[in-house]
């Protein structure tokens, strides 16, 4: 029985232990039927293994730029919650302060907006006109409407995703559009468009490759002046109106002026320009009181009358001209040409779009110092007057500027036509008249010029710039009693153009020809007025900052083997001008400069203006092969190198150079024991033969030769020791 039992037990029925084996995994044919747990974990190595050498591959093979991911990284600012609070505040819809998700629900329709009203908030900073208040209303429902179909993908993603997904919004509102401010008033004054004229100035050609020197005097207007703001509308213009209360800014003798609100236009040589001042003409002149002056200003104020430049037509474009020449204004000269020429193309009979176009092309040239801009400048602004319905005033702009540019370029018989036509166009203004007799006196006319300023005087007897411009040419005649008057007068009066230092020149020369103390009352309040450098020193064309004294020696100006050569070969340049003055006497020409009160003054020129005479260095051959050595005298562009001769009983009157750009050598030659002598401001001194005297020849200097036979010695101008080299080479030739 035992046995049976345990042999059941064993081969019979299997027991519960063998069910539970074949439950978890075994078969009939004793096989597992799931993985063993060796097999799991060859797995579990296998997909780890595959996993590290994945990521090595990706490392070694830069499969995955991580610096970009970084920068990524560094470049998200917001995380979520503040973007949502920020960008989508202003839809707080249950009035908690905050953007949260029952919010979204809200916009999305999913929820009952359930928000009690808000209090009235306090009054804001900025209040809104009624006028306003709709568009403003209607602008910011436009802009929430907007802002809520912008929103709504964003809502729904932020719902429905991870809360660390990315979010990059932009903002909106972060800029606002600029708006264009047109310009107010661009109606241009008379003292804005006409330009202060350039004195002194030779015609000046551009030089594209001329160095530019700094201004030594008062800096002029180079950067674009401020110009009005509107151009004031005209009448229907007639050809022949005349406006006679049309106060222009007149000329000086021998230079043209601006006319226009335009930069001035340099001559060749910046470095250097005449002594310039602010303008003192409504001070208390000669002879004047205060009431007087006060009642002048008055009636200028009273003559003043603002200009028209704008016919009907171009009233009707004023906000394009405005913008145009807004660019012009601020120094954007190629834009505003831009502009105006778009103008002249779309309104090809606009007068005033034209005339902008030859005022960009001015400043352009000016910019460029291009002859070639220049001269397109100049037929534009004969093209202006050509037009239909050109307004009076703005044909007189069109027409000044188109003279004073002919006459910088040197074409001066161009610039008289140009101002023929004006004094044709406008025979009563006496201005153009005054212009014209300018005009006449750069072409060397004086005597058509002086007929101009008669006629001037028969219509307008007071005309301080017509008075001093006569004056100017009586005393160019020798009428040196007759002249003082008119430039007399003409300064008293303050008139435009009279305020200049060569009409106190010569106003004062006059009176010292006369023997009249008062010269120096007028030199004195030429000094004050800026005209001069000081009482004595009275050059009109000078740079500034030289070193200003009457005498000067050898070892001062640096020129002292120079000296010591002229010293030295003395008698050899003596004997030369010897033979010269016996044999070929007629090549001592006199003096033509009207220095002279009496006597006989003549001189032999061996150099001028840094050029060479050769036929009379032929003359004087060992003379003149001596000073090629000295290139600070044969290069002396602002003087000459001459023998002098003067006779007994000459006096020569006081008078100053042209420039402080030189010094003057004086060797003596042949020098009587007594009776000849020079002053040199306010110290006399005498001749030596074979001895160098040297002075600044801008300083006023008189010679008297009262000996008993005559007095022979050679003159050398050098450059003034302080002068570098590159004004040297650049400075116009006097």
């Amino acid at each position: 029985m035992a046995s049976r039992k345990g042999s059941k037990g064993t081969g019979g029925t299997p027991g519960p232990g063998s069910k539970r084996e074949s439950k978890h995994g075994g078969n009939k044919n004793g096989k597992k039927e799931g993985l063993s747990g060796s097999s799991f974990f060859t797995w579990f190595m296998v997909i780890a293994l595959l996993g590290v050498w994945t990521s090595v591959a990706v490392v070694w093979f830069e499969l995955v730029d991580y610096e970009e991911v970084l920068a990524k990284a560094k470049d998200f600012r917001y995380n979520l919650s503040e973007v949502l609070q920020g960008k989508l505040g202003i839809y707080d819809a249950d009035g908690d302060g905050d953007f949260d998700v029952e919010d979204a629900k809200v916009l999305l329709g999913l929820k009952e907006r359930s928000v009690p009203e808000q209090p009235a908030s306090p009054v804001s900073e900025e209040t809104v006109q009624p006028a306003e208040e709709s568009f403003i209303k209607s602008e910011h429902k436009n802009l929430d409407v907007e802002l809520e179909e912008e929103i709504q993908p964003v809502l729904h993603d932020a719902l429905h995703s991870q809360p660390d997904a990315d979010f990059v919004a932009d903002d909106p509102g972060a800029t606002e559009p600029e708006t264009y401010e047109a310009p107010g008033n661009a109606e241009l004054t008379l003292e804005d468009a006409v330009e202060h004229y350039t004195e002194d100035r030779e015609h000046g050609v551009y030089d594209e490759h001329e160095p530019k020197h700094e201004k030594e005097t008062e800096a002029q207007d180079t950067a674009v002046e401020d110009l009005p703001e509107e151009v004031h509308e005209a009448t229907e213009p007639v050809r022949d109106e005349i406006v006679e209360d049309l106060k222009i800014e007149k000329k000086l003798p021998v230079e043209s002026k601006h006319t226009e609100e335009d930069n001035v236009a340099t001559g060749p040589e910046e470095s250097e320009a005449p002594v310039q001042t602010e303008d003192y003409s409504n001070d208390n002149l000669v002879g004047k009181g205060e009431t007087e002056i006060e009642q002048d200003k008055m009636e200028k104020v009273k003559k003043k009358k603002k200009p028209k430049l704008l016919n009907k037509f171009d009233k009707s474009i004023k906000a394009e001209l405005d913008a145009a020449e807004k660019l012009r204004k601020k120094g954007k000269v190629e834009e505003a040409l831009r502009a105006f020429e778009a103008l002249v193309n779309q309104y090809p009979e606009s007068p005033r779009a034209r005339y902008g176009k030859a005022q960009s092309e001015d400043d352009l040239a000016e910019k460029m110092r291009s002859n070639e801009m220049l001269q397109k400048a100049i037929n534009t602004y004969d093209e202006v007057v050509s037009l239909p319905n050109v307004p009076s005033d703005l044909i007189k702009l069109s027409l000044k500027r188109e003279a004073d540019r002919q006459q910088f370029l040197g074409r001066m018989r161009s610039s008289l036509i140009t101002l023929q036509k004006l004094v044709h166009l406008f025979p009563s203004d006496t201005s153009f008249k005054n212009d014209l007799g300018v005009g006449y006196l750069l072409m060397g006319d004086n005597s058509n010029a002086k007929q101009v300023y008669e006629e001037v005087l028969r219509l307008a007897p007071d005309d301080g710039f017509a008075k001093v411009h006569y004056g100017f040419i009586l005393k160019a005649e020798n009428k040196i009693a007759e002249s003082i008057p008119y430039l007399k007068e003409g300064l008293e009066s303050g008139d435009p153009g009279t305020d200049d230092g060569r009409f106190y020149f010569h106003l004062g020369d006059a009176l010292q020809r006369i023997g009249d103390k008062e010269a120096y009352k007028w030199y004195e309040l030429g000094y004050q007025r800026g005209h001069f450098a000081s009482v004595w020193q009275r050059s009109l064309y000078n740079v500034k900052g030289l070193k200003a004294q009457p005498w000067w020696t050898a070892r001062e100006t640096g020129y002292t083997e120079l000296v010591k050569s002229l010293e030295k070969n003395w008698k050899l340049i003596r004997d030369e001008g010897l033979d010269v003055m016996d044999k070929k006497r007629s090549l001592f020409l006199p003096e033509d400069e009207n220095l002279r009160e009496k006597g006989d003054w003549s001189q032999f020129t061996l150099w001028q203006q840094g050029r060479k005479n050769e036929n009379a260095c032929k003359g004087v051959p060992k003379t003149c092969a001596l000073l090629e050595r000295f290139p600070e005298a044969t290069g002396c562009r602002r003087g000459q190198i001459k023998y002098s001769v003067m006779l007994p009983g000459t006096h020569v009157w006081p008078h100053t150079g042209p420039t402080n750009c030189r010094l003057r050598m004086h060797l003596g030659l042949v020098i009587p024991k007594e009776g000849c002598r020079i002053r040199c401001a306010q110290e006399n001194r005498t001749w030596e033969e074979g001895k160098v005297l040297i002075f600044d020849d801008s300083f006023e200097h008189e010679v008297w030769q009262d000996a008993e036979s005559y007095r022979l010695i050679f003159i050398v101008d050098v450059w003034h020791p302080e002068l570098t080299a590159q004004q040297r080479r650049t400075l116009p030739a006097i």
